[in-house]
C-alpha cells in the first residue's frame, strides 16, 4: 500500500512540474469547480440527513417515498421504530452505514435516471436486512411465546417457511403503495422545505415550496 501511495505522489509531482502556470491555474480552477459542484449536488439532496441523521422525514426528500412515510407514520411502528430499525442492519457500525451508504446512493441513481417503480418494492438484499430486524425486534414474541421466526429469509425464499410480511400483510409498505393510492400523501405528510431559492424555482418553472 505505501509503495502504491509513493508511485501515485511521484507520478502527481512529475504532472504538475510538467505544467505551465497558466495550466496549472486551469487545472486548480477546474478541481474547484468539479469540487463545487458534488458539494452543491450532496447539498441538494440533503446527503448529511441520511448519513448522519436517523430522522424519518429525511426519507420524502425525494417525493416518490411519500406514500411509504405517510402508511409509517400512521402506524403502531411509528411510535418505536424507524425507516433505519427495519431497512438498515444494527447488528454493528460498519455494516450499518455501509448498507446505508450503498443502498442510498442506488435510490439515488434510480431516481435521477427516472427508473423508479411507481409501487416500490424492496429488493433481495433489503428483503434480507428487513426479515432480520423483524425477528431481532420481535425476538422473544416469536421464538419464545409462538414460537415461530426460526428460519430467516433466504431459507423463506427457498421455501423452507414464510417470510414475515406473508403472514403480516398490513405492515407498513408490504402492500403495493404508490402515489396513485395514496394521493394526498404528499399534502398531508409535513414535506420538507426545497433547499432550492425560490427565484430559482421560478426561472425553472416551478412553483416554489
Amino acid at each position: 500500500m505505501k509503495n502504491l501511495w509513493n508511485k501515485i505522489k511521484t507520478y502527481w509531482h512529475t504532472f504538475t512540474s510538467s505544467l505551465s502556470f497558466p495550466m496549472k491555474t486551469t487545472l486548480v480552477a477546474l478541481c474547484g469547480v468539479i469540487v463545487g459542484l458534488v458539494a452543491l449536488f450532496m447539498y441538494l439532496l440533503r446527503m448529511h440527513t441520511y448519513i448522519i441523521g436517523d430522522d424519518p422525514a429525511a426519507c420524502i426528500n425525494c417525493h416518490i417515498m411519500s406514500p411509504y412515510y405517510a402508511t409509517w407514520s400512521h402506524s403502531s411502528h411509528a411510535r418505536d421504530a424507524t425507516c433505519n430499525d427495519c431497512h438498515v442492519p444494527n447488528g454493528n457500525m460498519l455494516a450499518h452505514y455501509a448498507f446505508k451508504g450503498i443502498d442510498g446512493m442506488k435510490h439515488v441513481a434510480y431516481f435521477v435516471t427516472r427508473s423508479e417503480h411507481q409501487a416500490i418494492e424492496a429488493e433481495t438484499m433489503s428483503d434480507e436486512v428487513i426479515m432480520d430486524n423483524c425477528i431481532r425486534c420481535h425476538k422473544q414474541l416469536n421464538q419464545e411465546f409462538v414460537k415461530t421466526g426460526r428460519i430467516d429469509y433466504m431459507e423463506a425464499k427457498r421455501g423452507e417457511g414464510l417470510a414475515c410480511w406473508d403472514c403480516h400483510r398490513n405492515v407498513p409498505h408490504a402492500g403495493k403503495n404508490s402515489l396513485s393510492s395514496t394521493p394526498n400523501a404528499e399534502y398531508v405528510e409535513p414535506m420538507p422545505p426545497s433547499p432550492v431559492p425560490a427565484w430559482l424555482q421560478k426561472a425553472l418553472g416551478h412553483k416554489p415550496r
